[in-house]
């Protein structure tokens, strides 16, 4: 099962009183690139985030976005600050007894003064809000996984067919080269025989030498390894690991061999048969650029 690198996938939860949105999206890219957006007072947590996504990706340039609403939070404390309104309460007992006066100082009155009562915000439990956060991305990763998955399984499809293609090319390639290999070996003949017409060279020896030039326009061993590759390639598909690099390095493979079986061949219909191989595996590598 192979999965494509990019994707889309998004979840929702709470965590306390605190509501957590968290979407993700994925595009191509050599290694992993993870980047965390989150407000900055919670930034504390991205290393937990990053680490919970390299358990789904291993390649891919990879953008997650963390809302977080806490207005719904009930995390205000409001507290008497005891020093100040101790002081606050002498000083009004003092201008009562100096100036004869009522003290009619009541809570209201009291509160209202400057620094009487504190107004805080409790500090959030980190480590839970890590893990409500973890799991709610966990929950976006595995939508994200899906439309990878069913991404891949396109992405399959069509690199199957196209192998397909080549392999019916190479049967042609290797159906052509031992007609290109006697024409080949006749016109050397044709051409020593011309040459050497007027010299004591043995005809066993002129027929011995076109078939040694000969023999270097055959593709038999090119061909080898174009099916072995074919093979291969079709075997790592069904990996369920990340086969992106390998099929990367097995295309090259692919491409090498048609272009040495085209610089071998020497025959028009032979080039022809590599022109088509080239183009299908040259889609194929196209493909291959999203495959993790």
């Amino acid at each position: 099962m192979i999965k494509s690198m990019t994707g889309y996938g998004s979840n929702k939860g709470t965590s306390g009183n605190i509501e957590i949105s968290i979407e993700l999206k994925s595009v191509n890219n050599r290694y992993l690139d993870c980047s965390i957006r989150i407000p900055r007072i919670y930034t504390v947590l991205e290393d937990k985030l990053k680490a919970a996504v390299q358990k789904y990706i291993s390649r891919g340039k990879v953008d997650v976005f963390v809302t977080i609403d806490a207005s719904k939070a009930n995390d205000t404390i409001i507290s008497v600050n005891e020093p100040v309104a101790e002081a606050y309460l002498r000083a009004f007992e003092e201008l009562a007894e100096r100036y004869d006066i009522r003290n009619d100082v009541s809570v209201m009155t009291l509160a209202k003064y400057q620094d009487v009562l504190k107004v805080e915000k409790e500090e959030a439990d980190l480590e839970a809000l890590g893990s409500d956060m973890c799991a709610i991305l966990e929950g976006a990763l595995e939508k994200f996984n899906d439309m990878r998955i069913a991404e891949g399984e396109k992405l399959k499809s069509d690199i199957l067919a196209r192998l397909a293609a080549i392999e019916a090319l190479v049967e042609r390639a290797a159906e052509r080269s031992p007609v290109t290999v006697a024409e080949y070996r006749a016109r050397l003949e044709q051409k020593l025989r011309e040459v050497l017409e007027n010299t004591n060279i043995d005809e066993s020896r002129i027929l011995t030498e076109a078939a040694v030039f000969a023999d270097k326009v055959a593709v038999d061993e090119e061909l080898v390894r174009l099916r072995s590759h074919i093979a291969q390639y079709r075997s790592i598909l069904e990996s369920d690991e990340p086969v992106g690099r390998k099929l990367d390095f097995l295309t090259q493979e692919l491409n090498r061999e048609a272009n040495t079986t085209g610089s071998k061949g020497n025959d028009v219909e032979m080039a022809r048969i590599v022109v088509d191989m080239k183009a299908e595996i040259e889609k194929i590598r196209e493909q291959i650029q999203n495959v993790e």
